[in-house]
């Protein structure tokens, strides 16, 4: 039972990489729009962990 369960997490595995890394007809794959998203992202992150920490600080005093 261990062997096979492996086997389908392993084909699990193998088939998301495939999809994600599988190129659309423009050339361009879910990886490469997450690569050109991820400093958007980054920056919205440190915005909302400022807004937090200011809203943390105003609520301790």
């Amino acid at each position: 039972m261990g062997l096979l369960k492996t086997a389908l997490i392993g084909a699990a595995v193998y088939g998301a990489i495939k999809y994600i890394t599988k190129k659309d007809i423009n050339g361009r794959s879910i990886v490469d729009d997450l690569k050109d998203k991820a400093p958007e992202w980054m920056e919205k992150a440190k915005g909302v962990k400022d807004e937090l920490k200011a809203e943390l600080e105003r609520q301790r005093y």
